[in-house]
C-alpha cells in the first residue's frame, strides 16, 4: 500500500508501551551490571572454591543473556492502518484484518488491552497497558475510531460493488 503512493503512510496509528519500556530497560541494566561485576570479582575472595576465567565469562555471559531476554518486554507494538490491525507482542506479529476484528477491550483488573475478534477469540495487546493510563486511554480511543472509519469504508465499497 506505502509502494503505490509514498506519501500515503501504511500505518495510522503506532503505539508502544511507554512505562513498562522504560523499566525494562533498567532492569536489564541492573541484571547485566550485577553479573558483570560479579564475574569480575569472582577470583578476588577466597572461598575455597577455584573459579577460573571461563567461570568469570559464563556467569558475565549469562547476566547478558538475562538482560536480552528482559529487553524482550520492549518489543510489543499495535499498528492500525487501513489493511487492519498487526499486533506484535513478546514474540512474534499477527496481522488481523477489519472484516476479522469485532472490537477492542480492557477487562477489568487486566494489565493490557485485547483484541476482539469475530470466532470470540480475542489477542492480547501488551502494547496498550493499564499502567501508562491517559497514554493507554487515547490509544484506546483512537483505535476505536479508526476501526469505525475503516469498517465503515469497507461497508460501504462493498455496498456500492454489488
Amino acid at each position: 500500500m506505502a509502494a503505490e503512493n509514498p506519501t500515503t503512510p501504511e500505518w495510522d496509528l503506532v503505539v508502544r508501551p511507554h512505562r513498562a519500556v522504560r523499566t525494562a530497560w533498567i532492569c536489564a541494566a541492573v541484571v547485566a551490571l550485577v553479573f558483570i561485576v560479579g564475574g569480575i570479582w569472582m577470583r578476588t575472595g577466597s572461598t575455597g572454591v577455584e573459579f577460573r576465567v571461563a567461570d568469570q565469562f559464563a556467569l558475565i555471559g549469562t547476566g547478558l543473556l538475562l538482560a536480552a531476554a528482559i529487553l524482550l518486554l520492549t518489543r510489543p507494538r499495535v499498528r492500525v492502518g487501513p489493511s487492519g490491525v498487526s499486533v506484535r507482542n513478546i514474540l512474534g506479529d499477527s496481522d488481523f484484518p477489519w472484516d476479522y476484528i469485532r472490537g477492542v477491550s480492557f477487562q477489568d483488573r487486566k494489565s493490557w488491552a485485547r483484541l476482539e475478534l469475530v470466532d470470540d477469540d480475542y489477542v492480547p495487546m501488551l502494547a496498550i497497558r493499564s499502567n501508562d493510563k491517559e497514554r493507554a486511554a487515547r490509544a484506546m480511543d483512537r483505535l476505536r475510531e479508526l476501526g469505525v472509519q475503516y469498517t465503515a469504508a469497507q461497508y460501504t465499497a462493498a455496498k456500492y460493488t454489488t
